[in-house]
């Protein structure tokens, strides 16, 4: 039986959640976070406190792009790695590039302006605390930058700058095939739409008004149904709050940024 601990508005786990709609799998979910990453019973799953972790057949697999390789393998059908070489090295890249930089710098612009929020009301005490929790003090670098600066922080350009990668990324790929390693989904599709999404739900639609390449593909993953039933049917109130109440537009300093790059 697969289990999985999750949260809803986790891009990693909605990494996930895509996989298991598309391949039509079932998995026992447990909705945690905040202090719940870091019982003892969770830890012992996810020594990085963190989500997605899934569990199958009593066997805790971590890092979600990890899991997507793993859901694959083990359950072929249907198959979201292409057959074709070239093309699933593609998929590994864009996997690569996701884990390495675009994952920390999400985080990024988040925090600096959908999330600030919620830490920047806390007390100083209280905002170490959380931050000292962490598994990953450069994340906690990152977090802690831009609840004092916002937008203004020095990581938003680095964040802007690797998104503005993966879109021209994006891009390369939809003038060759109709997704991003062939003109089938594949776990490079899934692997990314999470990042694009987020990009739109804070208001950066923007980033690829001049990109008709990425603007095609995003529409065709919204009618994907694993993407709308992973994604946009599990967002309840709570879940879309930060992103409806998010009290300015980042997009002038956005494209300044981009500008200057």
């Amino acid at each position: 039986m697969l289990e999985l601990y999750h949260s809803v508005n986790s891009v990693c786990a909605q990494k996930v959640r895509i996989a298991l709609a598309a391949k039509g799998l079932q998995a026992r979910e447990h909705n945690i976070s905040g202090d719940q990453l870091f019982t003892p019973e969770y830890l012992k799953l996810n020594a990085n406190a963190v989500v997605p972790t899934l569990v199958d057949d009593a066997v805790p697999v971590i890092e979600s792009s990890v899991i997507l390789y793993y859901l694959d393998e083990k359950y072929p059908e249907p198959a979201l790695m292409p057959a074709e070489f070239h093309q699933r090295a593609r998929v590994r890249l864009f996997n690569k590039l996701i884990d390495e930089y675009v994952h920390n710098y999400c985080t990024v612009i988040s925090f600096a302006t959908v999330f600030r929020p919620n830490l920047a009301d806390k007390s100083e005490a209280e905002r170490e605390a959380y931050f000292a929790k962490a598994p990953s003090k450069k994340r906690s670098e990152y977090k802690r930058d831009v609840v004092k600066l916002g937008m203004d922080s020095k990581y938003v350009v680095e964040s802007i700058e690797f998104h503005e990668k993966l879109l021209d990324w994006i891009e390369e790929s939809t003038g060759r095939w109709s997704y991003l390693a062939g003109e089938r989904l594949s776990l490079a599709d899934i692997a990314v739409i999470p990042y694009v999404i987020r990009l739109d739900l804070i208001g950066l639609s923007r980033m690829w008004d001049k990109r008709p390449g990425v603007a095609a593909w995003y529409q065709r993953m919204h009618k994907q149904e694993c993407v709308d039933k992973a994604v946009f049917q599990r967002m309840g109130a709570d879940d879309w709050a930060p992103f409806r109440k998010l009290d300015f537009d980042p997009w002038p300093l956005v494209s300044r940024i981009i500008g200057s790059l």
